[in-house]
């Protein structure tokens, strides 16, 4: 069975769902030959179990990265690219995202602009600083279509930005949380339909309500079964599901 992908990168990945899915794909009976696992501070206390991971795994590689952060993208960018020896990256995982219960009693706008930052910006300026390394790696697969294996970018959405089933899960407004991932959803589209063109895939997957600091206790999903269904959807990503809204079983959801 081939790697879903010889190079990946995933950011936010010293906890929660960052954190397993680099865990599965070093696991795995088939992994990456490179495995990005990028965070704010990998060398600080939150980072301790990634840094294990790194000791066990000799193809797990620590980088900082900071999504509101330029500087920060674009070292991480150079290291990357120094590793890859001249070869592009596969797949990138936008995971990275801060949550925020504001209601409309309690928002103020530089909640507004800072949950917006880390949550839209942010993937979107780490997509676009990676992009020629992801257009070198489709250029070099010398495959028809679109798939993880060739080039793609992922972005961590959520059902509590879908506007037509997002209170169904849910009722509280959450004004910033939901308003950033409904954002970061038209994000993944436009990136869809501008990389078709040069052979990357862009899909937005929910991952499901999970048992992480984000999800709290009360979530029914556990982030190994997450993550499990979410590389799973992730193999199976094909030209007719990029600019996609799916969730962690393959379910097409509505924006």
């Amino acid at each position: 069975m081939a790697p879903l992908a010889q190079s990946v990168l995933v950011t936010g990945s010293n906890r929660g769902i960052g954190l397993e899915l680099v865990r599965q794909l070093a696991e795995g009976p088939d992994p990456p030959q490179y495995i990005f696992a990028t965070c704010r501070d990998p060398e600080g206390p939150g980072g301790k179990t990634l840094r294990d991971l790194a000791a066990k795994y000799p193809n797990v590689r620590l980088i900082q990265l900071d999504a509101v952060n330029l500087a920060t993208i674009k070292a991480a960018v150079q290291v990357v690219e120094s590793q890859l020896n001249g070869r592009g990256l596969n797949l990138l995982i936008n995971n990275g995202a801060i949550n925020s219960h504001d209601s409309l009693q309690s928002v103020a706008p530089q909640q507004m602009l800072s949950v917006f930052s880390t949550n839209v910006a942010g993937p979107l300026q780490v997509a676009k600083e990676f992009l020629p390394l992801l257009k070198e790696a489709a250029k070099e697969a010398n495959m028809e279509g679109l798939s993880c294996s060739k080039a793609a970018i992922i972005n961590m959405s959520s059902l509590g930005g879908s506007i037509e089933l997002g209170f169904g899960i849910l009722q509280a407004p959450m004004y910033p949380y939901r308003a950033s991932k409904a954002a970061l959803n038209m994000v993944t589209r436009c990136l869809a339909v501008e990389l078709q063109e040069v052979g990357i895939l862009c899909t937005a997957i929910h991952p499901g309500w999970v048992k992480t600091d984000m999800g709290t206790e009360k979530a029914p999903l556990t982030v190994e079964c997450s993550v499990q269904g979410i590389l799973k959807v992730l193999s199976s990503l094909s030209q007719a599901t990029t600019g996609a809204f799916l969730d962690w079983e393959g379910k097409t959801l509505p924006w």
